[in-house]
């Protein structure tokens, strides 16, 4: 490597490096899961470190959601030393990989949020898959340092809580379903994201699936018109303003109210039933959503809210967008190989990240699902 590429090799990691403290804001495992891949993309040789870029080594590109880069990394830096096929992903946001697959630029793109009918038709590559990768756990964590025993909360109560209805821990409508604890008359703090954000739209689908108020206002999106509370900007955010300040409320990523070590409230399912965010009641509720599901299922789905004693209710899939008929045949058998082995070998990875793993029905619609990827034909 001559002394220009390993200076440009140096400013690209701590580029990547500041991108990931300040901008993604990962910790602890997520941060360490991202390391690897971050020196190997920075470092390839020939390669210019441009979103989009093809060549210096690339296969394939790839853009979108920060919410799952730490395992998709993971997954790169594995199927890589497996394959030798290497794959680079820009995490700039949900929006703008719809934006640069719609427009050509990536291969492939990668979203919290699915593509709407709108984004749809706009795409210059034609019809565009959602493949389910892994699932993502939204917890609303609280900070009243008097509980020792989990505090109880239904989907409305969350929705009253959150549009200002209710403002104080010792609510009777909160109290009611809380016997024998001790509740504070503290003043409920409400704490939400201040930028678009997957997670805001994983917890806005939730409380429109249980709140007609919340339907009709401020409804679902990765950004909202909060009607109270205080902003904070990524999940660490969120988190830093819940764990400083005694009798706030937010929702973040699972990962990071562990991380934090802050209490999550176990929320009443479709079932009746309270159940805790974990891996484990995120894949039932997975399971039971798309039970009876077929291959040609358009994914597009919400899993908010499912059926199940068992199931967690706020979770949503992450998508991978693809191209049905990709212009490349060589490129579209190499991410069709990629995604069955992520959907396979690599949901092992899942529960170390805190994403939960896909019931293994749904993998096994997935992978006929994929069936359906064929080079493009060219009109004359």
């Amino acid at each position: 490597m001559t002394f220009l590429a390993q200076l440009h090799c140096a400013v690209r990691i701590r580029f990547n490096l500041a991108f990931l403290r300040i901008d993604v804001k990962l910790t602890g495992d997520r941060w360490r899961a991202g390391l690897a891949l971050i020196a190997a993309a920075a470092c390839t040789p020939g390669d210019a470190g441009q979103p989009g870029a093809r060549r210096g080594g690339v296969d394939l590109t790839g853009a979108g959601a920060t919410f799952p880069y730490p395992i998709y990394s993971k997954w790169f830096d594995e199927y890589a030393t497996k394959t030798g096929v290497h794959i680079n992903y820009q995490p700039i946001g949900s929006g703008g990989g719809i934006k640069q697959l719609s427009e050509e630029t990536v291969d492939f793109g990668a979203s919290d949020a699915p593509m709407t009918d709108a984004e749809m038709a706009a795409a210059k590559g034609g019809p565009i898959l959602h493949v389910p990768t892994v699932v993502g756990v939204v917890a609303v964590a609280y900070n009243l340092p008097s509980l020792v025993q989990p505090l109880r909360l239904t989907g409305p109560l969350v929705a009253q809580i959150f549009l200002g209805e209710i403002t104080r821990w010792s609510d009777p409508r909160i109290t009611s379903i809380n016997p024998g604890i001790r509740l504070p008359t503290r003043d409920i703090l409400v704490v939400h994201r201040t930028e678009e954000s997957g997670t805001t739209y994983i917890f806005s689908d939730y409380l429109s699936s249980v709140s007609p108020a919340w339907k009709s206002a401020p409804g679902i999106g990765k950004q909202l018109q909060w009607p109270v509370g205080l902003g904070g900007k990524g999940n660490d955010g969120v988190a830093g303003l819940v764990k400083s300040t005694p009798g706030a409320i937010g929702y973040l990523e699972l990962a990071y109210a562990k991380q934090n070590m802050l209490p999550a409230a176990l929320l009443q399912n479709s079932s009746g039933a309270f159940v805790p965010p974990s891996a484990a009641s995120a894949t039932a509720a997975a399971g039971r959503a798309v039970t009876g599901v077929s291959a040609n299922t358009d994914f597009r789905m919400s899993i908010a809210n499912s059926p199940g004693a068992d199931a967690y209710p706020v979770v949503s899939f992450t998508w991978l967008l693809v191209y049905e008929h990709d212009r490349d045949p060589v490129k579209a058998r190499k991410l069709t190989d990629f995604i069955r082995w992520a959907l396979t070998d690599g949901q092992q990875d899942a529960a170390a990240l805190e994403y939960a793993p896909l019931p293994a029905p749904l993998v096994a619609v997935l992978d006929r699902r994929l069936d359906s990827i064929a080079p493009r034909k060219v009109t004359q």
